[in-house]
């Protein structure tokens, strides 16, 4: 489902005369097909699913966001800003990421239902988030909740 998109999507930027979002998109269809080679490689003949798609996508945003930070750092702006209009774009195929507040309810459900007293338990708690929440937040920010939650 996903790669189709990208591929419509990549034709209607082409369309359009849109290079950054024909240069972001060539780029995913790069990342997706070495990903897929891999896996291929590992005995799966269709290639990697749609939540590895997204988890890959959470990655490429992830490092996107850091080269930012960085080229702000290192006084480059034009350089920051095409980092971030390249997460704009890859944003734009992943769902709607919960807010603090949905993530902080949904850490807390998950605390409940898992039966979870301790930090202990974190690794049960955050099994369930990954099961009913994956590529709807991050994950590393519902660690910090449930760690304060717990602890």
């Amino acid at each position: 489902m996903l790669r189709a998109e990208f591929t419509e999507s990549l034709k209607t930027a082409m369309k359009a005369h849109d290079a950054a979002a024909v240069s972001t998109l060539r780029m995913i269809l790069s990342t997706l097909k070495d990903r897929d080679i891999a896996a291929r490689g590992k005995g799966n003949a269709d290639g990697i699913t749609d939540a590895e798609i997204q988890q890959m996508l959470q990655a490429m945003i992830k490092q996107r966001r850091e080269s930012a930070a960085l080229y702000e750092q290192g006084a480059r702006p034009e350089l920051a800003a095409k980092e971030i209009a390249e997460v704009a774009t890859i944003e734009g195929f992943l769902p709607k990421q919960l807010d603090d507040a949905a993530v902080e309810q949904a850490v807390a459900a998950a605390i409940a239902e898992a039966g979870a007293a301790s930090a202990k338990d974190m690794g049960r708690v955050m099994a369930l988030l990954r099961g009913r929440h994956a590529g709807q937040m991050d994950f590393s920010k519902a660690s910090g909740v449930a760690k304060k939650l717990l602890g």
